[in-house]
This record gives C-alpha cells, structure tokens and sequence, in this order.
C-alpha cells in the first residue's frame, strides 16, 4: 500500500472513531447538521473530501466536464463550439444546479409524491435547459433534445458517482441521513429521561431495531454462516456479539400467521394465509389492507410488540405501534402516508436516489429474465413459468420497495425511536419462484446481508444506541407444484370426487402474497391529502375497494363476499395457502363433522387421502374428535391412537399438536389437506403455483431463524423439550422480555405473569454492536 493510500486509510479510521463519540446536545436542528457533516465525511468516500476544499472542488468539475462532454456526444441533436464551450456548461450547470434545486424541492414539498416523481422526472431537464441556454458554445434545436441528455447525463453521473465510491451504498446511506436529519428531526422520539442520560454524558435507553428476513429457512443461514456468503451476519456470529437460534414456525406456517404471533402475540383463528368464513360467507385475504384491519382488531390488546412508542415499517400488522408507514392493517387509519414529501423529493432529485433506484429496478428486470432463461435452459428442476407481472414485480420488490424501506428505518433511527420492526420480503419473493436454494434467492439474502450492514453503519449517528434482532417468520419448501405433478388443480380433484359442476366451486389457489408489497404502497399514497392521493386514487378507482388497491390475480374472490344467502354460495370453496389446501362445504351452516362428509358425499375423504398428492386430511369427528387420515392409516389427534399407519409419522409429533390447534378454529375448514411429501429430497408440492412455499408441514418450511446478541440468553422456561422454542407467539414472549430488560414498556399496564420479567438489567446490555 503506498504511502498516500495509507494516509487515507488512517484518516478515514480516524474519522471512524471519532464518529463513535456522541455529541450531548438536545438541539435537534444544530445536531441534525453535525450529523450530515459527519456522516458525509465518513461515508460518502469522495475521492476528493480528504483534501483541500479547493482541490475538491476542482476535482469535481472536471468529473462533470467529463460527464457532459460524454452526454453531449451520446445525445442527438447536441453539439459544442471550441475546446471551452463544455467546461463553462459543467460550471454553469453547478451554479444553476446549486440555486435552483433547494427551490425546486421547496415547490414540490405540498404536492407530495407526485411533486417528488415530477421533480425527479424534470427537474434535471430545468437545471440542463436553463445551463445550455446561457452556455454561449453550446447548441441545440428542439427543447425535447436537452430533455434526452438531461436523462442522459443523471444516468451517466449516477454510474461515474458508482464507480468512483468505494460502495454506491455509501452515497446512498449519505443521502438517507440527510433526508432524515433536516429540519428539527434528529432526536425527536427521545423521552425525558434520555435527554436526561445524555446531558449527563451517558447513552439514552437502549433501542432494538427488529428485522424480518421474510422466509429465511435455518438450515439455508446456517449454510451462508458457514460459507461466509452473508458477511455481516457471519460477522456478528463469528466475533461471538451475536447468536442464532432456530426455532418452529407452526401450521399455518405463513406470513400473517407468524407475524400477528410474532407483533401481537397470538395467531387464534387464523387458518390459512387466506380462509373463508362461513358466519358471514366472506373470503378473508390478510394482506388485503380491509381484511388486514379486521383481523388486527380481532387480535390486538394494545401491548402488541411495538406498543411502547414503536415503529412498525412494511409490516401486515402495526404491532400495536405509534409510527405506522407502509402497514397493511393501518390504511384506514394513517393518513401520514410514506413521511415528509419534502424529504422526498430532495432524495429522489439526487443521482443516489431516483435514478439509482431506476436503474437498479431496471437491471432487477433484465437479471430476472436473464436467469429465468437459464434456469429453462439447464432443464432445472422443479421450476415455474417466471414469465408476466413477476419480473416487474420482482425489480419493484426488490430494489424500489427495499430502498424505501431502508430509507424509512434510516428516518426512524435518527429520531431514535425505541424499537424498529421492518419486514424485508425480497428472499421469500424470490424463491417462491425460483427455489429456496437458486443462486438468484440466494443473492436476494446477500442484498439483504447489505442492508444490515447499512444500518449497523448509521447506528452510529442516531441519537440512541441500538442493537438488532433478525427473526424470520417462517422457512420454505421446494417441489414441483400439485397441478404440475396430477396435471389438474386441487379444487378439480375435490370437485370430481364430489360430482358436482365446475360452477358450483370456488377457487382461491393463486399467488396473491407477491402483491401484497405493492398493493399497500399504492393503497397508502392514495390515502394521502394530496395531488398524489387524488392522482394515485383516479388510477387505481377500478381496482379499489373500501379505499385499498387490489392488483393480481382475482381468483374469484370477488364471489365471496358478504354471500349470506346459503342458495347463492358456492357448492365448494377451495384455498391454497402453499402445501397446506382448505375445503369448505359453503352452503352447510357450521362445521361438518367425518361422518356427515361421508353422508352427503361417500367416498370423498377416502378419495382425497389416497391420492398420491395428499399426505393427509384433517377432519372432526364427532366420535373421536379431530382425526388425521391417510392412505394406510388414521390417528386421533387428541389421544395419539394410531389404526394402521401412522400418517404424521414422516413430519415428528408437532405436526400432530400443530394440527389440534387449528382443527379446534372456530373458522376452521371443514377438511384440512396437507400435500405429498418426499423425505428424501424434502420436496413437497404446492397448490399453488410456486415453487418454493409454506403453509403446511414436510421439509424446511417450518424452521425459522432468531439472530440475537449473545447476551441476551433465550429463557429456558420457554423452551420445548428438544430446547426449541415452538411458535411465534412463544417467540414473541422473549422479544417482549429482552425488551422489559432493557427497561422498555414501563409506561404500559402490567402484562400477563407469562411475561413480566423482574431480573434486572446486565451493564453488558447496554453496549452498542
């Protein structure tokens, strides 16, 4: 390393260490502005900030010399007279660019996101226009024409800014903090008693950051720990600050199911990721934002997860949080939207926001297209049809939505609110369509990696300290699909062995949850008091109800709601919720017990569990209780009694506790179907069409994942007799409990004896990771 390299290098160290020392101050806007100065010092890794003002300065004019004399030779229709016409351009286009965006985004701050799209669509092209139009050497005919180079010159200025950081994260990181710490923001969320703790020179409470690896398997993070794939992660666990634990997501093994377990702390009457209800003939969708909302008001007490002045970010449910943005159950009740439009717009103006997020989003698309016709190609198998609204969605999902989030968590940070739960979805999107362990999910938890280290990277400017807990909600299983295996869908299976018509049945099988993301972004924009909101809710009006967006696959839903009338139901409805399939009989009032099944159509449970697609059936007898039947056998679930063949025994003794609880439902369906499952590949088959699903039991599906500091031990009491802790709603008792120990949630009333933890609080626990 030469000597100038060193230099730098210990500058920077320097720079690190003193980034470390927290500056005691209650003056949101004075330290707010310390804040920016200083991340940008450290993060920013402009090839030029450790110099003299000057040098730097000159050092980037001759980039943007660079970059418009590039955008001048790719544009058509723009050209330069003599050697100087483009160096007074570049200094013109700064000069303009320095007075007239603070304007600009002043402008666009009441016209909320739409001002921020508009301003990241034009406002380059006002900057260029205005510049060319006073640069004496520099020609061209047709307004349009600069229009084109200013689009040029932000992409070629966005991939030179990447290529001269050591990360393009670091520009992107720089600009979040900015955004977040304008104004009198920074420190906000603090309490008296953290003022208090600082201004004697201390830290304020120790806040928790929460982040959901959504679909994360243990045995797919034990494989990247090992391999060192995950750097951060690998990082914490192998320094020892951290651990890992993996513990049982149950049947349903879904999002909603796991979430309002792992946010509220129970999951009672949740069947499937979607189910019918009979009382009301209705079709609940829990990330549809109505449905969403119902559902917590059935689940909420107010001391959900997030409920002591919590943050709850792209979530299904709030956790009982005061701070609501991007949550599915809230779009009735957050008028707030997405945050400070002002904010916005000044991100999506900068080369590290708007345009970085195009053309990642861009290149997102023209990767998974890349990929899918690999994956073809090689004959992989199992594989779906990737094709249609997945790429768009995947680029959306996974670049747009994961910035934005970041962004949000960032905001939160620097007004230092006390816990943080955000929901990252990129893996699980991903490897529903491609596989669990393809190379393409699995750079989705490398993306995700990164994230973790941005926001270890921006602790160190929030007002409080923080630490992390990754925990995901579920894992996943991979096979080819039901209808790929048996050439028809589940709901044609039934309807054959029950001899009804095809007209009399209803079918919910298709893939809804890759919507979800999207849908509750467009939900909340429309929502806001704003031109966005009335722009947002004009386009939308035709896929709109109750105020919440529904694009995808309809699936027929729309038929299943509020059908009280018994005559106008369906015969049948069926859903998929991965490998887990549910069966109601609509037009029969309460549930049907085995014996009146085979009543009204003999030979239907037999049929259904001798088919080689179905593992088994779940039903209630009225003799025995519920029952598991399957091809060789039956076993009464509350007993254990086995006649034949054991059914469950391929899935271990949960999977008959599992069944219990949700075949006593007040909801539940009148039969439970679970699909095929081969112990030797751990494939099962989904009744959807994914590739990788959750929902029932067989392979990884059920084997999530719990990242914590190491001294935060997990409570023995709450451990099986294999020493796993089994639920979410157990999970979220410990989550609870490190936060009583941190000395959270003193303000709210006293929790149930389960919960209440009395040991006191370790110094240890108190550190920074």
């Amino acid at each position: 390393m030469s000597k100038r390299s060193q230099r730098k290098q210990r500058k920077r160290e320097e720079a690190l260490a003193a980034a470390e020392v927290r500056i005691v101050a209650t003056d949101g806007a004075n330290q707010g502005a310390q804040v920016r100065v200083q991340a940008g010092r450290d993060l920013a890794n402009d090839p030029w900030s450790e110099q003299h003002r000057l040098r730097g300065a000159f050092g980037r004019f001759l980039v943007g010399v660079v970059v418009l004399t590039l955008t001048i030779v790719i544009s058509p229709g723009i050209s330069a007279d003599g050697i100087w016409a483009v160096p007074i351009a570049a200094l013109l286009t700064s000069i303009v660019a320095a007075v007239l965006r603070p304007l600009m985004i002043r402008i666009a701050g009441p016209f909320g996101w739409a001002g921020a799209l508009l301003l990241a669509f034009f406002g380059n092209f006002v900057i260029l226009y205005l510049a060319f139009f006073l640069s004496p050497g520099l020609q061209y005919s047709q307004w349009y024409q600069v229009f084109i180079a200013s689009w040029v010159y932000s992409i070629i200025m966005a991939l030179t800014l990447w290529l001269m950081a050591s990360d393009d994260d670091d520009v992107f990181l720089v600009q979040a903090i900015r955004q977040s710490t304008r104004g009198k923001t920074w420190g906000t969320s603090l309490q008296p008693e953290d003022i208090a703790a600082k201004e004697a020179g201390g830290d304020p409470q120790l806040g928790v950051i929460f982040v959901q690896l959504d679909g994360m398997p243990a045995p797919v993070l034990d494989w990247a720990v090992k391999s060192g794939n995950l750097p951060t992660l690998s990082r914490w666990i192998r320094s020892g600050a951290y651990t890992w634990d993996e513990w049982r997501s149950c049947v349903p093994s879904t999002t909603p199911v796991a979430q309002a377990g792992l946010l509220h702390g129970t999951s009672d009457n949740m069947p499937a990721f979607r189910w019918y209800e009979k009382d009301s003939g209705r079709l609940l969708v829990s990330n549809h934002p109505p449905d969403a909302a119902e559902i917590e008001e059935r689940i909420s007490n107010g001391k959900g997860l997030l409920a002591d002045t919590g943050v709850s970010i792209s979530n299904l449910f709030s956790g009982d949080a005061q701070s609501r943005l991007l949550v599915m159950s809230g779009m009735s009740k957050v008028r707030s939207g997405l945050g400070p439009s002002k904010s916005y717009a000044s991100f999506f103006t900068a080369p590290s926001g708007f345009t970085r997020a195009v053309i990642l989003t861009l290149g997102e698309m023209v990767k998974e297209k890349y990929q899918a016709r690999i994956q073809a190609k090689r004959g992989i198998e199992p594989r779906i049809d990737r094709k249609g609204s997945y790429v768009a969605l995947r680029g959306i999902t996974n670049v747009l939505l994961r910035d934005l989030n970041t962004a949000l968590v960032i905001e939160a940070m620097m007004q230092g609110a006390k816990s943080i739960y955000v929901d990252y979805v990129d893996y699980d999107e991903i490897a529903h369509h491609a596989g669990v362990q393809r190379p393409e999910a699995l750079r989705a938890l490398e993306g995700l990696d990164r994230v973790l280290s941005q926001l270890e990277r921006v602790v160190r400017y929030a007002p409080r300290p923080y630490k992390f807990v990754c925990v995901s909600d579920h894992g996943q299983s991979q096979g080819s699909t039901f209808k790929q295996r048996y050439g028809k869908p589940l709901e044609e299976v039934v309807r054959e062995l029950m001899g009804v018509e095809a007209a009399e049945v209803t079918a919910a099988t298709g893939d809804v949850e890759s919507w979800g993301p999207v849908n509750t972004f467009l939900s909340q924009l429309q929502q806001q008091d704003s031109v966005t909101g009335g722009i947002t809710k004009r386009a939308m009006r035709k896929r709109s109800t109750s105020g919440a967006v529904s694009l995808g696959p309809d699936d027929g839903q729309a038929s299943l709601v509020d059908g009280e009338d018994l005559e106008q139901r369906p015969e049948l409805v069926v859903v998929g919720s991965g490998n887990l399939g549910c069966v109601w009989f609509a037009r029969e009032p309460g549930r049907m017990t085995a014996e009146q099944i085979e009543v009204a159509w003999p030979g239907l449970l037999a049929g259904l569990a001798k088919h080689p697609g179905v593992s088994f059936a779940v039903v209630k007898s009225a003799e025995h209780g519920p029952i598991a039947i399957g091809e060789h056998g039956v076993i009464q679930l509350d007993s254990g009694e086995v006649t034949g063949i054991n059914p469950l025994a391929p899935f271990g003794d949960q999977a008959r506790l599992d069944m219990i609880r949700v075949a006593e439902f007040d909801n539940a369906p009148d039969i439970y179907l679970n699909s095929m499952y081969d112990p030797q590949t751990d494939e099962v088959a989904a009744f959807e069409e994914l590739v990788g699903c959750h929902g029932g039991v067989g392979g990884w599906q059920t084997r999530a994942v719990l990242v914590h500091p190491s001294d935060w031990t997990v409570w023995p009491e709450l451990l099986d007799p294999d020493g796993r802790l089994v639920s979410a709603e157990v999970v979220h008792r410990q989550m609870v409990g490190w936060l009583e120990l941190l000395g959270h949630r003193t303000k709210l009333d006293e929790a149930d004896e389960s919960d209440t933890v009395e040991e006191p609080v370790e110094e240890s626990q108190n550190t920074r990771s």
